[in-house]
């Protein structure tokens, strides 16, 4: 059996009751900044520029870069594809290869001849070119 000693629980704190007033305490106070936070925003709103027009994109606007050879892309698919919408038909394209991509492992089962592994690589090392060029491209236009 452990011994406690006297003078120790005489130095500690309860953790139950005060830990609890507390954190009670800290949320009352966030709670009370959060209000007036709000409740001044409400009374002197602050406007920025003029609101947002959903239908009118600036022209200047671009894509996040992992997003830029996407969009490079788009913009060379015709507007009109066997009578689909192109957009919708560029990104349909775009999904099925990233499927393809990311399913292929799981359904080539041929033994690998250094003629596929060589094919494999050149195709790879293609498409990243022709991707850091995309995304070169749609940065500088």
């Amino acid at each position: 059996m452990a011994t406690t000693n006297p003078e120790q629980e005489k130095d500690s704190v309860p953790f139950y009751p005060d830990h609890i007033r507390t954190e009670f305490y800290v949320v009352i106070g966030i709670l009370v900044v959060v209000v007036i936070f709000g409740v001044l925003g409400m009374l002197f709103p602050v406007g920025l520029q003029a609101p947002a027009d959903p239908l009118n994109t600036p022209l200047h606007v671009k894509p996040e870069w992992y997003f830029l050879a996407l969009y490079q892309l788009l913009k060379y698919i015709p507007p009109q594809i066997l009578g689909i919408d192109g957009t919708v038909f560029g990104v349909v394209i775009i999904l099925l290869a990233v499927l393809a991509v990311i399913f292929w492992p799981f359904l080539d089962k041929k033994e690998d001849s250094r003629k596929a592994v060589r094919v494999r690589f050149i195709i790879t090392v293609i498409g990243v070119i022709i991707a850091i060029a995309m995304t070169i491209w749609g940065e500088v236009s």
